[in-house]
């Protein structure tokens, strides 16, 4: 039997400290989460002062990245295109900022949600978790 490779909470933990890095680097209060291969929750941070609803938002757009097994930007990209069907799709958050966390070996392992500030900049912050991973 060969076993599929998990997001340990170590894993989250970096990715999640890297992310936060990146925010506080720039000065952005945000909300990081970090979910499982099946879009549950393993970590959440919310930074004082960031807005309650991003707590939500942050997880939805990380389920999203996982369960769809891509960027949350390329469904905004979509919809934005014209695809306005996208956004009758059954747990799509199309909002820049939710990444999946890849093996290097193309395992789809978690994925990482961040809201709080511009979109573009919820996906840099973002961006800069998975680096860690």
């Amino acid at each position: 039997m060969h076993s599929q490779p998990q997001l340990s909470l170590a894993d989250a933990q970096r990715i999640c400290a890297a992310a936060r890095a990146k925010a506080v680097a720039e000065g952005w209060t945000v909300v990081i989460a970090i979910v499982d291969d099946g879009g549950h929750l393993m970590l959440l941070e919310r930074a004082d002062g960031t807005q309650k609803a991003s707590v939500v938002v942050a997880q939805e757009k990380a389920k999203t990245a996982i369960l769809f097994k891509r960027p949350t930007k390329a469904l905004e990209d979509a919809v934005a295109s014209g695809r306005q069907v996208m956004l009758a799709l059954p747990g799509a958050t199309p909002i820049e900022g939710g990444l999946p966390l890849v093996t290097a070996e193309g395992h789809y392992v978690g994925a990482i949600g961040v809201s709080g500030v511009l979109s573009s900049q919820d996906g840099q912050v973002a961006a800069a978790g998975v680096a860690a991973l």
